[in-house]
């Protein structure tokens, strides 16, 4: 079976020999955790080679001293430290030391990131939390919708992001507000215009090329309503499912092997504003409570440890659409990588599919509170979101380094 790992560096830099490097450090004494991703990404397209410290004081980066690096550091608002060779050097012996959960991904790529959304002016895009923190963070990207990805889009980006959306395409779930109408209507104008027969039409077979660009090596990244929709639709499969009058009829007709993460799940009647019983939060609604990080194995486990990455490990639970996964409905396959296991639910998780990869994050927004809904959040009043890492974890994902690897 082939495996894609990431390849990791602890032993040899090529530039620790001949001056200073910059560590960006990830822990409690970070000022600007956001944009120190962001300043990743810089480097990256500067063509400097950038090294992420798994584990180490938070998640820490670390590529060669340059004055323009250390502007931007200032600019930014980013705490940084000017650490020797000989400092490296120590460093990297400390993170290679078996007896420390530890490694070293060196990020060489720089992703081409994409988000779908409509471009309409009857939804507020402000408040998709992707959109929000690579605005923030200064990391660049281009909105593509329905149109986009029927003409092949897909294959100029590396990264995509879905948030607000209903794979299913059913109309009498955008009834809820007014501005949902409206974006449905011009939904009904695109799927005529591109040839489909419905709306519900055009967005299979959207959803169905998504998981096509993923198996074929991209990175999906899903939040929100997006993550359980995409899956209700491809189980449904084109089918017309909510006219079966039980759960046992629904269970026979639903495809769970063509879906990515669930399985067994039931749907919601076509006017409820849920899909199904995927969701198992409270919509936007009161959450007082906590999810826990797994902790994974740095020097082998070295995925999911990437996608952990942060300096709190305890993240206050926030609200959305779909806020929660069902635990019991997640494919055995399925890598878990947050969860509040008190209340049996599952927050962020994470599979391989053929060369690619998805994650599913639940919930609308990490700094998000009861009530206030579609409001867009100030970043700038949560630079130090663990949250927000989470996205800007997946968002750097794909510029780490790869190999294949026969097992």
């Amino acid at each position: 079976m082939t495996k894609i790992c990431i390849v990791i560096s602890y032993f040899v830099y090529s530039w620790s020999a001949f001056g200073n490097s910059m560590l960006i450090p990830m822990d409690d004494h970070q000022h600007n955790h956001l944009k120190a991703y962001g300043l990743a990404y810089f480097m990256l397209q500067r063509q400097t080679e950038v090294d992420w410290l798994l584990n180490y004081r938070g998640g820490s980066f670390l590529f060669s001293y340059s004055a323009e690096a250390e502007t931007e550091c200032k600019l930014r608002g980013i705490s940084y430290e000017i650490i020797s060779a000989a400092k490296v050097n120590t460093l990297l012996n400390e993170i290679s030391s078996p007896a420390v959960n530890m490694n070293v991904v060196r990020l060489e790529k720089v992703p081409r990131i994409a988000v779908y959304s409509p471009k309409s002016d009857f939804i507020q895009d402000e408040t998709d939390a992707v959109l929000l923190v690579l605005d923030y963070a200064e990391i660049p990207f281009d909105i593509i919708y329905d149109e986009e990805i029927h003409n092949n889009a897909l294959a100029r980006y590396d990264w995509v992001h879905l948030h607000h959306e209903d794979f299913t395409g059913q109309p009498a779930r955008a009834r809820w507000r007014e501005s949902a109408m409206l974006e449905y209507q011009t939904q009904e104008t695109t799927a005529g215009r591109l040839g489909y027969s419905s709306v519900p039409a055009m967005k299979l077979e959207v959803a169905k090329q998504l998981k096509t660009f993923c198996a074929s090596g991209g990175y999906l990244f899903a939040m929100c309503s997006a993550a359980e929709s995409i899956d209700v639709a491809l189980a449904v499969n084109g089918l017309d499912l909510f006219e079966l009058a039980d759960d046992e009829a629904q269970q026979q007709a639903l495809d769970y092997s063509l879906s990515l993460a669930f399985e067994n799940f039931v749907l919601e009647p076509p006017y409820s504003r849920r899909f199904s019983d995927i969701n198992v939060g409270r919509g936007y609604g009161s959450m007082g409570s906590y999810f826990s990080l797994f902790t994974f194995s740095a020097k082998w486990d070295i995925i999911p440890s990437l996608l952990t990455q942060n300096h709190k490990h305890i993240i206050r639970e926030f609200s959305g659409l779909t806020t929660a996964f069902n635990r019991g409905l997640v494919k055995p396959e399925v890598m878990i990588l947050g969860e509040n296991k008190e209340a049996g639910n599952v927050r962020y998780m994470f599979n391989e599919l053929g060369k690619g990869f998805w994650t599913f994050y639940s919930g609308h927004d990490p700094e998000g509170y009861p009530g206030r809904g579609r409001t867009a959040t100030d970043l700038n009043l949560h630079p130090n979101s663990p949250g927000y890492r989470l996205i800007l974890n997946n968002v750097l994902f794909p510029s780490a380094q790869k190999k294949k690897q026969k097992t």
